[in-house]
């Protein structure tokens, strides 16, 4: 009388309907995330840009060179 719904199947009916209830939650969040992640920008160098365009990149983003240099040294670099 006491089996909460579960029909006779006890505690192993709850474990297995709390294991069911976990993937799909899991499942879930799984699709939110992977989903989430296509609109996003993608940076230089994940797109394929140069090792040396990355560093280049950096130099500028820390000051070491101003923004003509940059401009210049990354047409260089692209065969401009």
């Amino acid at each position: 009388m006491w089996d909460y719904g579960m029909h006779g199947w006890g505690w192993w009916g709850a474990l297995v309907m709390g294991g069911f209830v976990l993937l799909v939650v899991v499942g879930v969040v799984a699709l939110a995330l992977a989903l989430g992640r296509t609109g996003q920008q993608v940076a230089p160098h994940e797109r394929g840009a140069s090792e040396a365009e990355r560093l280049l990149d950096e130099r500028f983003a820390r000051g070491e060179i101003d923004e003509e240099e940059y401009l210049h040294r990354r047409a260089v670099l692209r065969g401009r």
